[in-house]
């Protein structure tokens, strides 16, 4: 195996304790439990993937099948209700992994209400965008995971790429929302949200745009009403989020091949639907422009810098992400077929990216099946009241699917 790219580095060199870069997935599953045959299930499947063999480091090298032990990846944990496996699952995200041995780590947690148990799966950011961490972790259900819609990684010259440094400077604004900032604990708290498809098609159909938008709206008036319980102003507030473009061709290397949407959320706007509208109308010209261009291009630009450049400089001038947005709410798609684990039917799909520095809150969208399934994660410090924007995310997707019928 070769050197990181610039961007896989620049994922290393912004790893501290408090801000782990790694991705994560709570994968739910309906069906009986054997701790003990489905952990050596896990350790059995993942030993056949090369690419977890791949130590995280500076200068990662291929681990010898012979000292590659996945089965010390692999751990099993009980909980005993609802409420447990969330604090389970904050403390588990909030934990680092150790790059001195290959970067992921795999947990089986039994005892969830409902006969229901859990697979944790945990990648480091270095190793793989959202898109190669869902085919690292659909390659341990029973039959693999059929490849989601890729495209063609786009080419880009000098002047290109100085385009996108300039989008990149003017973007720079006000001061971000300070609701949605931290001083940096390591500390976490975790959010599962999970929306009605059939909800959000229906507000489709009568109001346009697609999955992602409706989802974007939605998480704006969740954050409005949210912000609003905390009496901050939210007359004209537009948080702005980064939110990374999968641009992996179908059958492309592993690490991360990716570039970005910046994109206002219209919080400050008291109507649902022209929310919606708003949304709709930022994307649209987005993705007329692609994904090539604009100040949302920061990973393609982090991709094209020697690692030199990122090991020196990138840890600190990370902190000033928020200048650029306040929070990353990415999109992790899951094919639309039924999946399963030791025959147990994957139930509910939570994904959840590393938390930016400075930044307090994270969002990630996993559609599956009849649900659009949310993870959102937070700075337990900045954001104890997490319960409170969940409930409130989830009222906006009742008060919009309202106004539709």
């Amino acid at each position: 195996m070769g050197r990181l790219s610039g961007l896989d580095t620049a994922f290393l060199s912004l790893e501290t304790r408090e801000r782990p870069m790694h991705l994560g997935a709570v994968a739910v599953f309906r069906g009986s439990v054997s701790p003990a045959r489905q952990r050596a299930l896990l350790a059995e499947r993942a030993a056949r993937l090369p690419a977890l063999r791949v130590a995280g480091n500076w200068f990662p090298s291929w681990w010898p099948a012979s000292d590659f032990e996945p089965g010390a990846h692999v751990r099993a944990y009980a909980v005993t209700d609802q409420r447990t496996f969330e604090s389970y699952v904050a403390g588990w995200l909030a934990t680092p992994l150790d790059l001195a041995r290959p970067p992921w780590e795999v947990h089986l947690v039994t005892g969830l209400p409902d006969d229901r148990f859990a697979v944790l799966v945990k990648l480091h950011h270095s190793l793989a965008d959202g898109a190669g961490a869902v085919a690292l972790a659909g390659a341990l259900l029973d039959d693999g995971m059929p490849p989601t819609r890729s495209t063609r990684p786009p080419e880009y010259s000098l002047s290109e790429t100085a385009a996108m440094a300039g989008a990149v400077a003017r973007a720079v604004r006000r001061p971000p929302v300070p609701a949605l900032l931290t001083s940096g604990g390591s500390a976490r708290r975790v959010a599962f949200i999970r929306l009605d498809l059939a909800d959000v098609r229906q507000i489709r159909r009568q109001h346009g745009g697609t999955t992602n938008d409706v989802v974007l709206a939605v998480l704006a008036g969740g954050l409005r009403s949210w912000l609003r319980s905390r009496d901050v102003a939210v007359d004209g507030l537009t948080p702005r989020a980064l939110i990374p473009v999968n641009t992996r061709a179908r059958g492309g290397a592993g690490g991360n091949q990716l570039s970005g949407y910046l994109c206002d959320l219209p919080v400050g706007l008291a109507d649902p639907v022209q929310r919606l509208r708003a949304v709709r109308t930022a994307m649209d010209a987005n993705k007329a422009a692609g994904p090539s261009r604009g100040a949302g291009t920061i990973a393609i630009l982090a991709n094209r810098l020697p690692s030199a450049v990122h090991r020196l400089c990138t840890g600190p001038v990370g902190f000033a992400a928020p200048l650029l947005f306040d929070t990353v709410v990415t999109s992790v798609p899951l094919p639309s077929v039924p999946l399963t684990f030791d025959g147990a039917a994957l139930d509910e799909i939570y994904p959840f990216g590393p938390l930016g520095p400075g930044q307090a809150l994270g969002v990630a969208i996993s559609p599956y099946r009849d649900a659009v399934h949310i993870g959102l994660q937070t700075d337990r410090d900045a954001v104890p009241d997490i319960d409170v924007l969940a409930a409130a995310i989830n009222k906006s997707c009742t008060t919009l699917h309202e106004l539709a019928n």
